[in-house]
């Protein structure tokens, strides 16, 4: 293998090994609510078989020689010589941690702590001792040098065997007549060949003779048997060890990992039976030349009988079902680099922005046939842009799994009880929003935990269960994801809150918040009520950057609670970061971008309206009293207002804020573009796009140019005091 193809080998290894370590993960904390199930065991080991294997094949022998001790110990597992214990599961909970490390290592992280890795794989050899002292062996024979000594004469060809493979065998198991002598019943061992794959077994009975003749102490039956496995050809002989002085054990490989498919596809019944030697390419060739089909033709022949050719059909179709399954499961995923599905997605947008212009320019023509085509080009560019957004979403599934360990050690780490359920794992975000949602939910779990839960003797003095509970719940509403964190905690003390709030400053002793406004003070930067700051967390120690990462994904948080119930934080995130639907207005000659999510509705604003409330920038509609930000004004446009303005009336937060424009344009898909660093500090702008026309326009953060303007009035209504 070439340097480039063991580098890119490796980085794959690296990708594919650190899915299999959060699937490990999941399967452990599972494991250890229901440490019987088997199938949970077999993919505890298939993991670290596999990582063991790959990690060898591609250099990695420090991950290969540390995951071994840990595969040994689940196959004892597997087998039945190892109970699935706490300490078993934590133990590979840190050796899979440590197997991260490792990767980390390889590209550049921290250096391995390699006390450490011995430590665990001591652990697990103590285990494994303790079992062999169970079986009978004398301690003296599990001597602490022995185990070290073991650790150095690991079986290199085990080690270096790489991944398994899928491979499907053919086995005719033909008994001797003398068999059921010896006390052996076959079965059995067709039950147990059943357990190293997928198994197609056929009995040929043609020996029986009439009952008048039977003798029911002879073996007069064999078995055809077709198995697909990863478990190699050893696995298959081992299970006939006992017998094989006594049986005809034939073992063929008719298909490995699909190469034989260019070449073989599915065997015709003639060739199956070809090759079993059940019959000769002589009689084949004679018998071809008619017209029925070759299984008819050869009973008929008297060549063959029904059984064998009901034996070689199963293996067709035994054949045909792994193909099929291994298509299917080869097309269910591809793996791509995210900087591709990138590159992917500005492509779309700029087709986006193109087709825009195109339709543009084809209604300035007013040609029918333009207009036909700028049509389907549309159509196009719209199923293409939801296809290729469709590519990047992913269900948030897979960041709660991780969230279940978090909560194992925060529990330990505090000595709470704290479940965690989920609901609505299959919801899927946008990739780049999961990645950057993965820290602010670690923050409000820790604090959920640490700060909400209480501990169990307290729990149960205020008649709760003594196990807390987070739930963690995902759900489409609308163009918006919303998440939320429940815990049935404490809650949150609006006395307390407010108290703290007065005495940090962040609030005037005679100020008036509602509910909603005095929970959010949670989010000021420094706030916390907590007497001490623990290990875990402190409210107020990131819950401010909590916020403000939520909102960097133009996202809203929402909190509710309830004194000695608990408190619920909802995040509301759109679908995607990439393009957005906006309502695109105009003031004078700049247009601007309000995301549809948050427009409510649009009212007509006129120079009799503002006389009314004598110029206040706050508006009736309906009935409802609506301020209002004069667009024009913020962004110092020196022009004329025309006689009859729009109110664009957003909702964010549970408040209605108005936004007055010149003219409303309409919906428009918005392609989003990042403004240069020139521009970063720039406050109540999120973005620009470009029109059809190459025009640029603004996008507008709506809950920040509400924010900056109220601490402008704030600033001017302080000012205004102190004169």
């Amino acid at each position: 293998m070439s340097d480039d193809g063991l580098e890119k080998g490796r980085e794959i290894f690296i990708e594919e090994a650190q899915e299999l370590l959060a699937e490990l993960e999941t399967s452990l904390l599972e494991l250890e609510e229901n440490p019987a199930d088997t199938e949970l065991v077999g993919r505890v080991f298939r993991a670290m078989h596999t990582i063991k294997g790959s990690g060898a094949m591609f250099g990695f022998d420090d991950i290969s020689t540390f995951t071994h001790e840990v595969e040994t110990a689940f196959d004892m597992v597997r087998n039945g010589e190892l109970a699935v214990t706490t300490n078993l599961i934590n133990l590979t909970l840190m050796a899979r941690d440590q197997i991260r490390a490792m990767m980390e290592a390889f590209r550049g992280g921290p250096q391995v702590d390699e006390e450490r890795s011995t430590e665990i794989i001591n652990g697990f050899k103590l285990i494994m001792a303790g079992v062999g002292a169970e079986k009978g062996h004398t301690d003296e024979s599990v001597t602490k040098s022995e185990i070290t000594t073991e650790s150095h004469t690991t079986p290199q060809a085990e080690i270096i065997s790489g991944p398994a493979s899928i491979v499907t065998y053919r086995v005719r198991f033909r008994p001797a007549p003398e068999l059921f002598t010896t006390g052996t019943n076959p079965i059995l061992l067709l039950n147990e060949i059943r357990q190293i794959g997928k198994a197609t077994i056929v009995a040929q009975t043609g020996s029986i003779p009439a009952l008048e003749d039977f003798d029911p102490e002879t073996c007069l039956t064999y078995w055809d048997i077709v198995i697909t496995t990863e478990q190699g050809v050893n696995a298959i002989k081992d299970v006939f060890i006992f017998v094989e002085d006594l049986c005809e054990v034939k073992i063929e490989v008719i298909d490995e990992g699909g190469i034989f498919d260019e070449e073989q596809r599915h065997l015709k019944l003639g060739e199956i039976l070809l090759s079993r030697g059940d019959v000769s390419l002589d009689d084949l060739k004679g018998i071809l030349g008619k017209q029925k089909k070759v299984g008819e033709i050869l009973v008929e022949a008297g060549i063959t009988d029904e059984a064998h050719i009901a034996s070689a059909l199963a293996e067709q179709k035994h054949l045909k079902d792994v193909k099929e399954q291994r298509q299917k499961t080869d097309t269910a995923s591809i793996r791509v680099p995210s900087d591709k599905l990138d590159k992917l997605v500005d492509l779309v947008g700029e087709l986006v922005t193109v087709q825009a212009r195109l339709s543009q320019t084809v209604t300035d023509f007013s040609d029918g046939v333009l207009l036909a085509i700028s049509e389907e080009v549309e159509r196009l560019t719209w199923e293409l842009r939801d296809s290729t957004m469709s590519i990047r979403m992913l269900p948030i599934g897979s960041t709660f799994s991780k969230f279940k360990r978090l909560l194992r050690d925060l529990s330990a780490d505090l000595g709470k009880e704290v479940n965690l359920t989920t609901d609505g794992a299959e919801t899927e975000l946008d990739k780049t929003v999961i990645e950057k949602l993965n820290d602010p939910l670690v923050h409000i779990i820790r604090n959920s935990v640490d700060h909400g839960i209480e501990q169990p003797d307290v729990r149960v003095a205020a008649g709760k269960s003594r196990y807390g509970t987070v739930h963690l719940t995902a759900g489409h509403s609308g163009a918006n994801v919303l998440i939320q964190i429940q815990d049935d905690g404490k809650g949150l003390d609006k006395n307390v809150l407010y108290a703290k709030a007065v005495e940090k400053g962040i609030i005037a002793p005679d100020a008036e918040l509602s509910e909603k406004e005095i929970f959010s003070l949670i989010f000021a930067p420094g706030f916390s009520t907590a007497q001490k700051l623990t290990s875990v967390s402190g409210r107020g120690v990131g819950m401010d950057v909590v916020k403000r990462n939520i909102e960097a994904l133009r996202g809203t948080v929402d909190i509710k609670s309830k004194l000695g119930v608990g408190t619920t934080i909802t995040l509301k995130l759109p679908l995607t970061l990439a393009i957005i639907d906006g309502l695109l207005v105009k003031v004078a000659d700049d247009f601007f971008v309000i995301p549809l999510s948050l427009v409510h509705e649009c009212v007509e604003l006129t120079k009799g309206d503002i006389a009314k409330m004598h110029g206040r920038h706050i508006s009736n509609v309906r009935g409802a009293i609506v301020p209002y930000i004069v667009v024009r004004e913020h962004f110092l446009i020196n022009t004329q207002r025309p006689l009859v303005e729009q109110i664009v009336v957003t909702e964010v937060d549970d408040r209605r804020v108005g936004f007055v424009v010149d003219y409303v344009i309409g919906e428009h898909q918005t392609v989003i573009k990042t403004l240069g660093r020139v521009y970063k500090d720039v406050e109540g702008i999120s973005g620009a796009t470009i029109l059809g026309d190459g025009t640029v326009a603004l996008i507008l953060d709506i809950p920040k140019l509400i924010t900056v303007v109220e601490k402008i009035e704030s600033n001017s209504y302080e000012k205004a005091l102190a004169v």
